[in-house]
């Protein structure tokens, strides 16, 4: 697919100021897209949407397509009379720089099971956009409640270590959880149809500004997720544990000895494929009712994938197997038609791969702190963008901030930066690798909202490999300026990527 040139920012919604510990979807968020519209942006990538588990990583959710209940906004809640002013007054006062996610579910979900009693309390026709909800995506919202509800019955604990009937889903113990479990259910239902209800809305505010959303599926799933315990058919797991029997990682390369143990499950492609690729279509198109366009996190998985063997404590006793995803992405196409999908092919990256992408036109991802350590022949170079069909970023969620990469490097280093771009603009390191990016012939390009905001590391959101302190950045009420807006705005029609 083919983009027209733009440009965009990388902002997830847990980083909106808001009171209540955690960015959500209310009033700051239509400011964001405020923002973006009145600068001339046309995309907002956010990470994946997703309820998180240990960690708090969007990468590693309860599921591959419910929404994140903590991002539901409890002032769109009072407006409809489902919470009262005395219970939003009450609400204590949280941390507002940084996200502090025990803390923020300790106090917000109470007060979102208020939101669903007195919504469960309504005249019948008064839920029927709930119900049109259910029934529309009662592929995943019925399994991923009960998944929900039975976690907690089981206080967090991890569905393979459940009573061997659930664990392994026989019928019967089945049955007669779901019937002692119904109301919970009820309640994880309503939660999903919030944020649904929510999320459309500021996607269609979005929209009619121009403004597209970008998302993200990263290609595998947590083992924890109510994927893997209701489709076990169709991951490598233990039949008697029903433990990951071959983990997802990357092998050993230049940065990393042991190579990256990730531990989810990798696909049993074969029966995939032989489900007619149902799941992942289903995922793809739930997806895209979410937003408009994807980003596939690793999409060299798809070509081929590296499994580590259970008892492995590093990943170098991997090996690579075939994925069939020219043959997905031909029948994706055949029910999608025109595939609005990005490929994030970073890192060592086989002829094979660039062949599959290349086949299917999805463009390709450039990030500039990749770009000076190797020379000229460095591909992420902007003078090396011999195909416009690629996004080009200055970092991503993964990278530290611009100014935090920069005051990091040595001073032979900044030197090689300095002379690339012919001296530091005045205005700060930052609006340098803004403008390389605006101004290259990549058709998109994304920058993060902490590099217009000139942070540092403290901004970072999140160091991949390094366990606490990651997610959690969030902006200040103040800090997107009418100055920012003007500057990027300029740019952004300077370079050609204002809207037409």
């Amino acid at each position: 697919m083919q983009l027209d040139r733009a440009s965009g920012i990388l902002l997830h919604p847990t980083s909106f100021p808001s009171r209540y510990g955690i960015g959500d979807l209310g009033a700051t968020a239509y400011e964001f897209v405020d923002f973006l519209a009145a600068s001339g942006q046309q995309l907002w990538q956010v990470l994946p949407l997703g309820p998180t588990g240990f960690g708090n990583s969007p990468y590693l959710s309860y599921s591959a397509l419910a929404g994140n209940p903590l991002l539901i906004s409890p002032d769109q809640l009072l407006e409809k009379g489902l919470l009262t002013p005395e219970e939003i007054a009450q609400f204590p006062n949280l941390p507002e720089e940084r996200v502090d996610f025990d803390r923020v579910e300790a106090v917000k979900m109470p007060l979102l099971r208020k939101a669903f009693e007195r919504f469960a309390n309504l005249p019948e026709d008064q839920r029927t956009p709930y119900h049109e909800f259910c029934h529309k995506h009662e592929y995943w919202v019925e399994d991923f409640a009960f998944f929900m509800a039975l976690k907690e019955a089981h206080n967090g604990i991890s569905w393979h270590e459940w009573e061997e009937g659930l664990a392994k889903r026989d019928p019967q113990t089945l049955e007669k959880w779901k019937k002692h479990l119904g109301w919970e259910i009820y309640y994880h239902k309503y939660l999903q149809f919030e944020f649904y209800r929510q999320w459309k809305a500021l996607k269609n505010y979005a929209n009619e500004r121009k403004v597209k959303i970008l998302g993200d599926i990263p290609i595998y799933v947590a083992h924890d997720s109510m994927a893997v315990w209701v489709h076990q058919e169709i991951f490598c797991l233990d039949p008697e544990t029903c433990q990951p029997s071959l983990m997802a990682g990357v092998p050993p390369d230049y940065f990393s000895e042991g190579g990256q143990l990730w531990g989810n499950p990798v696909y049993n492609w074969e029966k995939v494929e032989a489900n007619g690729f149902d799941w992942w279509l289903h995922r793809f198109e739930g997806t895209l009712d979410y937003v408009d366009l994807l980003r596939i996190d690793h999409f060299r998985g798809f070509e081929s994938f590296w499994a580590v063997p259970q008892g492995e404590k590093d990943a170098r006793n991997g090996y690579w197997v075939q994925a069939p995803g020219e043959k997905f992405f031909h029948i994706l196409r055949e029910r999608l038609g025109e595939l609005p999908i990005v490929a994030e092919d970073l890192g060592i990256i086989t002829s094979d791969v660039e062949a599959l992408r290349a086949k299917f036109d999805f463009p390709g991802m450039k990030v500039l702190h990749f770009a000076f350590d190797s020379g000229p022949g460095n591909p992420y170079l902007p003078f090396n963008y011999y195909d416009r069909n690629c996004l080009v970023y200055t970092g991503t969620h993964d990278n530290d901030t611009t100014v935090g990469w920069y005051k990091k490097r040595k001073a032979e280093q900044k030197e090689i930066v300095r002379q690339y771009l012919g001296g530091i603009s005045s205005e700060g390191i930052q609006w340098s690798m803004i403008r390389l990016a605006l101004g290259s012939v990549a058709n998109q390009a994304v920058i993060p909202l902490q590099d217009v905001l000139g942070l540092g590391s403290e901004a970072r959101m999140n160091t991949p490999s390094q366990l606490g302190n990651n997610w959690e950045w969030r902006y200040g009420r103040d800090q997107l300026t009418n100055e920012l807006r003007d500057r990027l705005g300029m740019l952004t029609e300077l370079y050609g990527r204002s809207p037409q």
